[in-house]
């Protein structure tokens, strides 16, 4: 069982994560824009380059979207004084477990099947 100090340094930790990813949310704006195919301006290659910037930011703004929301899971079972135990059977997570990744909703004998 976690103790009131390890379970507050997780919330510590996920806080500061999800202001970091907050942070990050708006850098990269520009490079998820629609990207303006205007033939003078710019040439092919350009516009192919810009193309898959934009799908690179766009993943990546998916990818910070996916863990903000297991942080705010995470952030949930610990109001709910759920956290550390796992959603499917019940049972506590390791603390290492949690150490690793505080987002994850399961023990290791769930995750793996």
């Amino acid at each position: 069982m976690l103790k009131d100090h390890e379970i507050a340094s997780f919330r510590a930790a996920l806080r500061a994560e999800r202001e970091a990813l907050l942070a990050e949310q708006g850098s990269g704006a520009g490079e998820r824009a629609i990207v303006t195919l205007d033939q003078q301006s710019v040439g092919r290659l350009s516009r192919m380059d810009a193309m898959q910037r934009q799908a690179m930011a766009q993943a990546t703004a998916r990818r910070r979207q996916a863990r903000a929301s297991r942080i705010e899971a995470a952030l949930g079972r610990i109001e709910d004084g759920e956290f550390g135990y796992c959603q499917d059977c019940g049972e506590e997570i390791g603390s290492r477990r949690l150490e690793l990744d505080p987002t994850l909703p399961t023990c290791v004998s769930c995750a793996r099947g």
